[in-house]
């Protein structure tokens, strides 16, 4: 009996551990998006000239591991991570015009998160798309350049993610990722939607229908739908 109380007392504490982490983490990013983030621009200079904020969140994000079967908390970590790591990757080859100025900044480069050594595609395409068919991924992954979505200046929290995700979409398909020509019936959408056509098109719908989920002022589904193309300057205050 006293083995089994001691068991239990160790999986609780344990438990109470990882909770504290996972909040400090949320707490602490949310904390630096205040300070470092403002109209979807990022404070580089500011973060390059004192970079421990930045250095401390993602070590407490290096111990942090969790189960994909707690979708909210898992999500969320996952999204802060990738922002934070590519910033922290902006930073690291500071100053640069754009993260694709520096060779395998997606795909070779890798971060030391949630007990894993991994690369910023891996995070997008591997642990987040490749677990859940959720396209708004697209809205508030942000990959350090001007044609991405808008970096936000709070942290992704579990209790609020859903809404946070359904927003920056929002946000996206009402603003400067469309663009639209109701007289000629012309429809220009940021490049995302063509190399990730099938996350929008799930469910036999197309990218319109995708898009007037999310709109306020609907499309014909008649529209000619092209691509214009992505901006890759470094998205920088």
């Amino acid at each position: 009996m006293k083995k089994q109380f001691i068991i239990l007392l160790i999986a609780l504490i344990s438990v109470e551990g990882f909770s504290q982490e996972l909040n400090a983490f949320f707490s602490k990013a949310d904390a630096f998006f205040k300070t470092n983030v403002s109209n979807g621009k990022v404070a580089y200079s500011k973060i390059h000239a004192n970079q421990d904020e930045l250095s401390n969140i993602l070590k407490i994000a290096e111990g942090i591991s969790i189960l994909k079967n707690d979708a909210d908390n898992y999500q969320a970590f996952w999204i802060n991570a990738y922002n934070l790591s590519v910033i922290k990757g902006i930073i690291d080859n500071y100053p640069t015009n754009s993260p694709l100025d520096n060779a395998g900044f997606f795909d070779k480069t890798t971060y030391s998160l949630g007990g894993k050594n991994i690369t910023l595609n891996d995070i997008e395409h591997k642990l987040l798309r490749g677990q859940f068919n959720d396209a708004r991924f697209h809205f508030v992954l942000v990959c350090g350049a001007v044609g991405c979505p808008p970096l936000i200046n709070q942290a992704y929290l579990p209790s609020t993610l859903n809404a946070q995700l359904d927003t920056q979409t929002k946000i996206a398909l009402n603003g400067s990722f469309l663009r639209v020509n109701a007289k000629k019936k012309r429809l220009q959408a940021s490049q995302i939607m063509e190399w990730y056509k099938s996350d929008f098109t799930m469910n036999g719908k197309s990218e319109i229908d995708f898009i007037n989920t999310y709109r306020t002022e609907k499309l014909d589904r008649k529209f000619k739908l092209t691509y214009f193309p992505y901006d890759w300057r470094v998205n920088k205050q």
